[in-house]
Formats: C-alpha cells, structure tokens, sequence
C-alpha cells in the first residue's frame, strides 16, 4: 500500500524473492514525496526530496541494481554554502579539508572550532550508520564498538549530554558564531527536527555524513529514483495500480485477509505491507482498528504543528550572488543568518503564525542537471523548513504573502532575482494534505524525537515492523528507522516478511 520509494523498495526485495507483488497506489502516478513534476510550464521542479543522501548510503541501490533501471546520481558538491545577509560566504565541501580553508576566509577561529566538531561528529556518524542502513549483521559490531569508543573516549558523559541534547545547544556550544552556526543549523532542520527538541542534536551531527557519502541530486530529479523503482518492479514482474486508493485493510481471526480499493474492488492478500502513515494504516484503515497497549501507543504518536512549505520559482539566470564562485549554486543554498531565528521560527510555526524572519534556504538543481528547464533557465526550489501546518487565517489567506517574503529573502542576498523571474508556483502544507493525503502536510508522517526514532517509530510495539495482526506489517517515513529518502523501512519490512513466511 503506497508507491512511494520505501513501498517501491520493499515490493523490489519482495518479487525478486519470487512472491507476487502488487503495488496500489491512491495517486495517478507513483513517487510520494519522491516525485519531480512540471508545476511551471517547462521547469520541473522536486515536490519534496530535492536531495539524496541517506539511500546512497546503503547498499539497496547495487542489491537491486538501480543503475541498471535508470538510476543515475550526480554529486552536489559544495554540497552546501551560507549566503549570508551581510556578504559573507562559507562553502561546505565533501572535503571537511577544504571546507575548513572556506570558513578560515572569514574566521580562523571558527575554522578551528569547525574541524574539532567534526571530529567528534565522524565517529558519532558511524556509530549509528548501521542502524540507518539497516545493517545488523555481527561483522559491523567491532566497526561500531571501535567507532563509539572514539566518541566517546576523552568526556563521556560530556559526548551523552551532547547526543542527547537539542541541536540550538550543541551548536552554541560547539561553534563560536552564527557564521558556521546558522548553516549547520539550516541542514538539520531540512530533516524536520526543530532545534529546541531534545536529541536533535543527532541531525547537526549528521553534518558529518555528508562529508563522508556526499549529497546526491538524481538526473532529471528525484523521480529518477522512483523511475527506477517502478522499472526494477517490472522487470521482476511486480504489478503497479495507480489511482488505487485503499478504503479498508480486511482482517480476520487476528491474520489479514484483504485490501479493499475505492469503486468496490477488493484484492484477497495472505500478506500486506502499509507504506503510508501509520496512523491512518493502522487506526482507520484496518478492520477492526488496533486495539490495545499497541493501539493506544500509536494513538499517542505525535505530529507538531511545524512542517516545510515550498515555492518554486522559474528564472532565466541563477541567483546573482554577489562575489558567487563556481559551484555556489550546487547544493543548499542558506539563508538562515542565526541560529536563534530558527529557534524562534520553530516556536512561532508552532503557534501558528507565519515566522518572522522566515528562515529558508534553496536549491538550483539546473545548474548542475540542464534536463529541468529550458536551455540558458533554471529551477530555484525555495523552502521553509519551519512553516505552521495549521497557520492563522488559513493558508489561502496568507499563501501570497508567504511568496512575496521568499522572494524577498532570495533579492537580499540576490540583488536583481526578482527581475529574472519567469513563472512560480507555491507548494504549502494544504497542498500536501490535500494531494499526498499526508495529514497536516508531513511528509514524515510523525515529529522526529528520541521517543520517536529507531525501534521506537512509530512507537516501541511496532519498531519491528510487525503488527499484532498476522501477514500485516508497517514501513514507510513513520517507521524504523527514520524518514528521509533511505529505502531502508522499505527493505526491512519486506525482510520481516519474508523471516516470517520462511
């Protein structure tokens, strides 16, 4: 049920085990949030995942030889530059080596405190790649068991406080100045995680993954990557049904018997995996509901008010930074100036109210992947990572204003983009509720926090991918071990079913 990427994957793994597989999907065309589409006239713009980073991580993309299909990644690299208000730039590149010389332009000191936390980032990374990958084999233990140790070796309890802490106080902590602060914090809130949540500390740390793997734009979008899904499907003669949405998960005597579809069709299934949010799967779908500890451990899963909105703006140049050097434009492009505004941006959305300032950063896909937009054009995706899902006045009331404050933000620091501008389209929480059927717009289904992470999403019962009914089992973004594109929940639910069948 979903043909987002994780149900992709995990109906990949399951026809090339040799079971019959169909895919239904609600929507006219498969993707979920990994889908690129033309919402300008002749720009394609990605409607959420504008880059890969955890998938090519793993080894998914070689075990079911993506490449083969189609699948075809470039390197953003820098993968990320702070486009500060007053003129400063840092570029972070794949090499921490070269990143540091960046950030020595403007502070030597900050240079300094920048390398010293990414060495205490690297092996915190690799302590917990594993469990991202999915990874459970007993050869990766004395990797893992070495990698903790160098974490953890000088201050232990300094490094636990650390992990465990919010990342508005790692980063104060950690980096002298909102030169270094800002843009750090910009790439963890790209993940969802606010910077006043208790363990978010582990998505600024994450900085350092994407020195170690890079970050990655698939070419001609991220639908790449679900073209090469729906292609490896049928090659494995896997089924795909579109404009399929399920009314009812049929169960009978604690084991699951059928999928009902909207129109009355109703497909007998000895097993199901859900790739949709686990509440409406499991709470509202399923007949009868699940009950019990299980049930109520599930109820209780949390959605915050905080979600990302989008523009995508169309122009004929990219943004004219000032003093912008060769590659400015090929990763995250930040606008977040400090690191408290995020702080504040995240309790105001909470609230309700549109943040001011409105913290953003962007992306430019086409100056590294000419197939979005018209020769000599370009694709500006700008996004808010802190935007209230339910605002004040409705999101049609305050849709404009919301554009017209992007746009203002992108001309600051880009004198002269609003005169490049060709074509725009918002894309806000309502949007998302109303198309992906994501509720409140959240394309992780569930907040990420420590309670929420791992074999705790969506909740302990359910970390496994197992559910209370027999043939039924649970992946996608609100499942172990975590959103993002990763694959991995896909992978893994179709390997739970597959241990159990066997």
């Amino acid at each position: 049920m979903g043909a987002g990427h994780n149900g992709l994957v995990a109906a990949c793994y399951l026809a090339q085990a040799g079971r019959d597989v169909v895919v239904v999907e609600q929507l006219d065309r498969p993707g979920g949030g990994s889908r690129t589409e033309e919402t300008v006239p002749g720009y394609r713009f990605d409607l959420h995942s504008a880059a890969h980073n955890i998938i090519n991580m793993t080894d998914i993309p070689a075990e079911l030889d993506l490449a083969g299909a189609g699948l075809d990644y470039i390197e953003m690299d820098p993968f990320s530059i702070a486009v500060h208000a007053d003129g400063r730039r840092v570029r972070f590149f794949r090499s921490i080596d070269a990143t540091v010389e960046s950030i020595a332009e403007e502070s030597s000191a900050e240079a300094a405190a920048y390398r010293r936390f990414m060495d205490k980032a690297v092996p915190i990374v690799r302590t917990i790649l594993p469990a991202v990958r999915g990874d459970s084999s007993v050869k990766v233990l004395p990797v893992q068991a070495a990698n903790a140790l160098r974490a953890l070796r000088r201050h232990p309890l300094t490094t636990a406080r650390d992990v465990m802490s919010p990342y508005d106080s790692l980063l104060h902590r950690w980096l002298p100045s909102d030169l270094t602060r800002g843009p750090v914090g910009a790439f963890a809130a790209h993940a969802g995680v606010g910077p006043a949540v208790p363990g978010g500390a582990l998505f600024a740390f994450w900085q350092a993954a994407y020195h170690l793997f890079g970050q990655w734009h698939g070419r001609g979008g991220a639908q790449n990557l679900t073209d090469a899904l729906v292609a490896r499907l049928g090659s494995l003669g896997g089924e795909l049904r579109c404009s399929s949405a399920v009314t009812r998960i049929e169960t009978s005597g604690g084991r699951v018997q059928a999928v009902a579809l909207e129109g009355g069709e109703r497909i007998p299934a000895g097993s199901v995996i859900t790739a949709m949010d686990p509440k409406t799967a499991l709470l509202h779908l399923l007949q009868p509901p699940l009950g019990g500890d299980a049930g109520a451990d599930l109820a209780a899963a949390r959605r915050s008010n905080v979600v990302q909105a989008v523009v995508h703006v169309a122009t004929d140049r990219l943004p004219p930074y000032a003093n912008g050097r060769d590659g400015d434009w090929n990763g995250l492009q930040s606008y977040v100036d400090r690191l408290d505004d995020l702080t504040s941006a995240w309790v105001q959305a909470e609230a309700g109210r549109l943040p001011d300032p409105l913290p953003l950063y962007a992306f430019s896909p086409s100056a590294i992947d000419a197939t979005l937009a018209p020769p000599g054009h370009h694709t500006i995706y700008v996004a808010c990572p802190a935007a209230p899902s339910r605002i004040d006045g409705g999101w049609a009331a305050r849709r404009e204003e919301f554009v017209e404050r992007c746009l203002d933000t992108v001309e600051a620091r880009a004198p002269g983009f609003r005169a490049s501008i060709r074509g725009l389209a918002s894309w806000t929480p309502d949007d998302m509720e109303r198309v992906e059927r994501w509720p409140g717009g959240h394309p992780m289904y569930l907040d990420i926090a420590l309670d929420q992470l791992g074999p705790f999403r969506p909740t302990k019962r359910l970390g496994g991918w197992r559910t209370p009914i027999a043939g039924l089992y649970v992946s996608g973004a609100g499942t172990n071990p975590s959103g993002g594109i990763a694959g991995t929940p896909g992978r893994q639910a179709a390997r739970a079913l597959l241990a159990d069948q066997r």
